[in-house]
């Protein structure tokens, strides 16, 4: 079984072909996806159905992993996320925390500033 460390990778990396069936089943059925700036999204089909909505916008998400460390099931990264879409590429720094148990990810959380998700957004 691949460790947690290189679960959270090869998910990271699903981002920059996107499919939102392959990214989901990196997750528990009961997992959790928490961006911190807006509400927590709950088990793997309304996990699957936001990443569908959100590359509806996007048309993929580069993972540039500055450091990762892993803690037993914990996994934690520092990384440059690049937004591609609308012609162009906008970058988002990025926290993110992983939980792992039994293969898959019970729980992501990532911290950043929705400004700049915002600006993205043209919003």
């Amino acid at each position: 079984m691949p460790s947690p460390d290189e679960i959270v990778r090869a998910m990271c990396q699903s981002w920059s072909d996107p499919d939102p069936d392959t990214i989901s089943a990196y997750f528990a059925e009961d997992a959790i996806y928490h961006n911190i700036p807006m509400e927590p999204i709950h088990g793997r089909t309304a996990i699957r159905d936001f990443i569908a909505g959100f590359l509806t916008t996007f048309d993929a998400i580069d993972f540039d992993i500055h450091h990762q460390v892993t803690n037993g099931s914990i996994v934690m990264n520092e990384r440059t996320d690049h937004l591609r879409g609308n012609g162009k590429d906008t970058p988002l720094p990025v926290v993110g925390v992983f939980e792992v148990a039994d293969g898959v990810i019970t729980a992501w959380r990532d911290y950043f500033d929705m400004a700049t998700v915002n600006r993205a957004f043209g919003l």
